[in-house]
């Protein structure tokens, strides 16, 4: 089986392409991709090629990891069916390139575990399963504060503001510099750093991967407060340790969603509890790929670009 593909070649060098699939095994199933989103953090560096060395990387990749679509082939143990609508977060199944991620084809051999079945009326709202999942992440588990300040008012930030507010806790506080990003903000609100007196915060999720604000934000925390590290940072990081040792810093890195943040995040949109409305801002079809990834990357006013698969023909 053959599938088109996004296919990097080197930094800045896509174009889509046509890739030989593996095969699929009992426990496989094969997924129509209807639409695939395209991550502004660890895509953006693999695309630059400003990603420091990270496990299974290498050129030519398929990048991408989140996708939704239709099961059409389904391994007699998969437990799925053709027809399931369901996301995908990619997989290592081309022949001649690596998968990492995965996502961005038109078709995706699969294991079965990797794959959740959604609501087919999300439509292109499906392919943002994973990026909610890892908002849900960074926040849910023992000894985990959610944030009373988001650094950062893109999707990853409003997401965690949503799932906040979704799980009782009080609003959040949430810093953008660009004037155009602050509208959007449902129950909270959009400041400018400079409009915030506040430096008492105890829990500060920095979704804004601008490694250089950690001093800053030490400077916003309350003795014993903490600092989430949501974004990817490409850059080391380094921080004065004088401030941080007044305040009894502590600094947790958010990693990426399990399999239980995927289960219980679609449980929150059945339920209606999250909203993935409003995120998306531009759509391409997936022939236009080469154009749309520098919109994705480059344009402040592009929170979320989304690639359509599915009549792209």
């Amino acid at each position: 089986m053959q599938t088109d593909a996004v296919l990097l070649t080197g930094p800045k060098a896509l174009s889509v392409e046509t890739l030989a699939l593996t095969a699929p095994g009992a426990e496989d199933v094969v997924v129509e991709v209807h639409h695939s989103g395209i991550s502004t953090g660890t895509e953006k560096l693999f695309w630059s090629g400003d990603m420091p060395p990270f496990p299974g990387m290498g050129y030519p990749l398929v990048p991408g990891y989140e996708a939704a679509g239709e099961v059409v082939e389904a391994g007699v143990l998969s437990g799925f069916k053709p027809g399931d609508h369901v996301f995908v977060p990619g997989g290592a199944c081309y022949d001649g390139a690596h998968g990492l991620f995965g996502g961005a084809s038109a078709y995706i051999t699969s294991a079965a575990d990797r794959v959740a079945r959604i609501d087919p009326g999300h439509g292109a709202n499906g392919a943002l399963l994973a990026l909610a999942a890892t908002a849900r992440h960074a926040m849910a588990g023992l000894q985990k504060a959610p944030p009373d300040l988001i650094v950062g008012h893109g999707v990853l930030g409003r997401l965690l503001a949503r799932l906040a507010i979704a799980s009782g806790a009080p609003a959040p506080t949430v810093w953008e510099i660009d004037p155009a990003r602050h509208a959007g903000a449902d129950g909270y609100e959009v400041l400018q750093p400079e409009e915030d007196p506040r430096r008492d915060y105890m829990s500060i999720y920095d979704a804004s991967g601008q490694g250089a604000l950690l001093n800053s934000l030490i400077g916003r925390i309350a003795k014993g407060g903490e600092i989430v590290l949501a974004g990817f940072y490409a850059e080391p990081l380094s921080f004065a340790f004088p401030p941080a040792f007044m305040k009894e810093a502590r600094l947790r890195i958010a990693a990426e969603w399990t399999a239980q943040d995927l289960a219980a995040t679609r449980s929150l949109l059945d339920c209606g509890a999250l909203s993935l409305d409003g995120l998306i801002t531009h759509q391409r079809p997936a022939r236009d790929a080469t154009e749309a990834y520098p919109v994705a990357f480059t344009d402040p006013a592009c929170l979320k670009m989304i690639l359509n698969w599915k009549d792209a023909a």
